[in-house]
């Protein structure tokens, strides 16, 4: 059977699309730059299939970049291969995915032209950086015509009255239509996550250090008794006032249903269909897990049973530590990392929430859902944040057992 190679010229492009479009040659030098990475020189397929995907759609044939196709022309299967008892292309994807997403994370990548693979397709996207386009947008605003110089133009025409009546209009509808346009400050930070399913679910962690006592059943084989099940089924105050937050929050903001569980009762297979949000840090299993790769992490020091958050960019930071031995009475801070990130692992949108102890959780739980908090957020964030991932480590103070509202030391978008 013959082939039919499609051939696509070059779509016409206005003067402003060429400024914030990368051309094929920049991108291919930075598709050389990631490939040099050790993130991908020392590995055999995942290369491969990145260069593939990306010389094919500047080729032009990026609308046959199929799971089938990739796995003959990249990885030698056979035309009939079963692609769910052989889901090589998938999961090298997944990995390719997330080796992106460390090279852009890492320092010195950030002003670098972006090349992306969206989650669910196989066909990469292709930008310059937020601070690129902002500078270009920039630039052209402040080369449009003056407002003086308009109505010295009209005023040829018409009297100055009503030229200057046009344009305050014209102000005004524009002001409004991005009024509109712009969400505020919590559809900013919740939109990615509330916007990518019907149902979100949220995962809690057990209650940290409560053990159920030996049961008193008399035959073993019975399993545990019922004291022993309702101690383990005990959930901190802290994470529980957090999920009542974020609960009520949802159902205000968004109508969208919430699957509350267990994060232990949580698969892979489960985070991967739909956006989640994980309350508890060193308590929840799959917070650990799953945002071990990003800046601010939660790091446990078995050895001397404490715990920090560590920013991998300044490892020597050690004052957002938290020794739970210390007697509470002796506790005037606490601190907490808020994360939402496109997860690579679970390709869906994730959010943590979570403190270094009880009141850093309170405080974050506090931050996520209150209005005021999420705008001084805002504040911090470059233009359009609602589309980046995203780490706030916040602090709070604690005064005779109680907590202090949130505040904000330390910000990450990538």
């Amino acid at each position: 059977m013959g082939s039919t190679t499609i051939v696509r010229s070059e779509p016409l492009v206005s003067r402003h699309e060429e400024t914030i479009r990368p051309r094929r040659e920049d991108i291919r030098e930075q598709l050389g730059r990631i490939l040099a990475s050790p993130l991908f020189n020392h590995s055999r397929h995942y290369p491969s299939l990145l260069r593939y995907v990306v010389n094919e759609t500047l080729e032009g044939r990026g609308s046959h970049l199929k799971e089938r196709a990739l796995g003959v022309e990249v990885f030698n299967r056979d035309p009939d291969y079963d692609t769910n008892a052989d889901p090589v292309v998938r999961t090298s994807a997944c990995e390719v995915r997330k080796r992106i997403a460390q090279y852009y994370h890492e320092p010195g990548h950030e002003t670098e032209i972006r090349i992306d693979l969206p989650s669910g397709s196989y066909i990469p996207e292709f930008r310059f950086a937020a601070q690129r386009v902002d500078a270009v947008e920039a630039e052209e605003r402040s080369a449009m015509p003056s407002l003086l110089s308009f109505v010295r133009a009209g005023a040829r025409k018409t009297s100055v009255r009503i030229v200057l009546a046009v344009v305050v209009l014209a102000i005004l509808a524009t002001g409004a239509v991005e009024s509109l346009a712009t969400p505020n400050a919590v559809e900013s930070f919740w939109g990615p996550v509330w916007a990518s399913s019907d149902s979100v679910m949220m995962g809690l962690g057990p209650t940290p250090g409560l053990l159920p006592p030996p049961s008193t059943i008399t035959n073993p084989d019975q399993g545990p008794s019922y004291r022993d099940t309702m101690r383990a089924d005990a959930l901190a105050f802290s994470d529980a006032l957090t999920m009542a937050r974020i609960t009520g929050l949802t159902r205000e903001y968004s109508k969208k249903k919430l699957d509350v569980r267990r994060a232990t009762a949580f698969t892979l297979t489960d985070l991967r269909k739909g956006p989640a949000i994980l309350v508890g840090a060193f308590n929840n299993s799959w917070t650990m897990r799953l945002d071990h790769d990003l800046r601010f992490t939660y790091e446990w020091n078995h050895q001397t049973h404490t715990g920090r958050i560590r920013d991998r960019q300044n490892p020597n930071n050690r004052s957002w530590a938290h020794d739970p031995d210390l007697p509470y009475s002796q506790l005037t801070q606490d601190y907490a990392v808020v994360s939402r990130f496109m997860d690579p692992l679970t390709e869906k949108m994730l959010v943590v929430v979570g403190g270094m102890g009880r009141d850093g959780t309170i405080a974050a739980g506090e931050f996520v859902t209150e209005p005021r908090y999420l705008e001084k957020l805002a504040a911090h964030a470059p233009r359009h944040w609602d589309r980046l991932n995203l780490q706030v480590v916040l602090a709070t103070d604690i005064v005779r057992g109680n907590t202090g509202p949130p505040r904000i030391v330390a910000t990450h978008f990538w």
